[in-house]
């Protein structure tokens, strides 16, 4: 699952894949935004952490489930 995030005032988004099912993700972003910590927090498909502070969030795209794969499969 491919995840943008946006970035008020920032000239680049965030962008990155997850592992996690699209409801998973809108659940873990809905949380985030509305449990007052103020902070965002994500994994993607490698396992890095990502912490956004929610004040700076402008948009929250989640992609499709395809990953889309370049070169040849073997």
């Amino acid at each position: 699952m491919e995840i943008r995030i946006g970035i008020v005032n920032a000239p680049r988004e965030l962008s990155f894949e997850s592992a996690q099912s699209a409801d998973e993700l809108a659940e873990q972003v809905q949380s985030g935004l509305s449990d007052g910590t103020g902070i965002l927090r994500l994994t993607d498909d490698k396992g890095r952490h990502y912490i956004v502070p929610t004040a700076g969030i402008a948009y929250v795209e989640l992609g499709t489930e395809e990953s889309r794969r370049i070169g040849f499969v073997g």
